[in-house]
């Protein structure tokens, strides 16, 4: 049973024989799907079902002269916006049913990594982008098992201008000391123990979250989930039309990177409102655009 489809309504399901029900819906009344052709008269197929507003259920496998035959299946949540343009690699995962994503994005500091949604389509466009050599930018989202709703730190306008240079700075030197510069190692290196100093410093009087106000950092062992804690942009509460359970759907600005999740409203203490944040543990996901 996957874990995360709790995030948009599915709380209620404890048992494998409880998601076959909603899976025979996807299969024979599904939204959308996407077909790739593969070898051997085969094919890989993506069948979606929304369940509530850009959310849902995704059934994968392959189809051949004997039928569907079913490989796997996973919630999603589509975003709204593009959140990366680093250059993106996709590889197959281990599991030889699943794909991720990786990028490199200066303004998180760490590699991105995120399960691929939009599989299916990548196969078929994936020979067409190596003859064409096609920028490709991703669209991610996450879904949320759980969090909490924390209030904003206030800044003047002054502070906010500020924290886009330094931003804007950091990223410009990543970047550079990505391509061997040694004097920007040398400036992110003294820059981070200014910035340890700093902190150590204001915690004795402040608490961390007046301190820290976004974050975006890996949690757990798999390689696709992500702690963060992002300001809240837009918010709208949408219901599963199968099972009627809430859930919230709120768009975030983490460590200036744009990000739609979604979790469920049992699941989230404290009310949504923007302007606020949201701190949570999430399931990264992304669908690749081909430009």
């Amino acid at each position: 049973m996957h874990s995360y489809l709790r995030a948009i309504g599915f709380s209620e399901l404890k048992k494998e024989p409880e998601m076959e029900k909603y899976l025979n819906e996807v299969f024979h009344d599904y939204t959308d799907r996407e077909i790739a052709r593969g070898s051997n008269n085969t094919a890989y197929m993506q069948m979606y079902k929304e369940y509530a507003p850009n959310m849902g259920i995704v059934i994968c496998g392959t189809l051949d002269g004997n039928g569907f035959h079913r490989e796997n299946y996973f919630p999603y949540l589509n975003g709204s916006r593009v959140t990366t343009k680093e250059d993106l690699e996709v590889e197959r995962k281990v599991d030889g049913v699943s794909w991720a994503g990786v990028c490199d994005d200066g303004r998180i500091g760490v590699s991105l990594i995120f399960y691929l949604q939009n599989s299916a389509e990548y196969q078929r466009k994936e020979l067409l982008n190596q003859i064409f050599q096609r920028k490709m930018t991703a669209t991610l989202s996450g879904l949320s098992s759980g969090g909490v709703i924390l209030f904003p730190v206030h800044k003047d306008h002054e502070q906010i201008s500020h924290q886009k240079q330094t931003t804007a700075e950091r990223s410009r030197l990543l970047n550079a000391a990505k391509n061997g510069d040694q004097d920007a190692m040398e400036s992110l290196t003294i820059e981070d123990m200014d910035l340890y100093t700093m902190i150590s410093r204001r915690m004795y009087l402040e608490d961390i979250y007046s301190i820290v106000d976004t974050f975006f950092m890996p949690y757990g062992v798999d390689c696709d989930q992500y702690q963060i804690m992002g300001n809240i942009q837009y918010f709208e509460k949408v219901t599963n039309t199968a099972t009627d359970e809430e859930v919230y759907h709120m768009k975030l600005e983490c460590n200036d990177i744009d990000l739609d999740v979604c979790v469920n409203k049992s699941d989230l203490m404290g009310e949504p409102e923007v302007g606020r944040r949201f701190k949570g543990n999430i399931w990264l996901q992304g669908k690749v655009n081909f430009e």
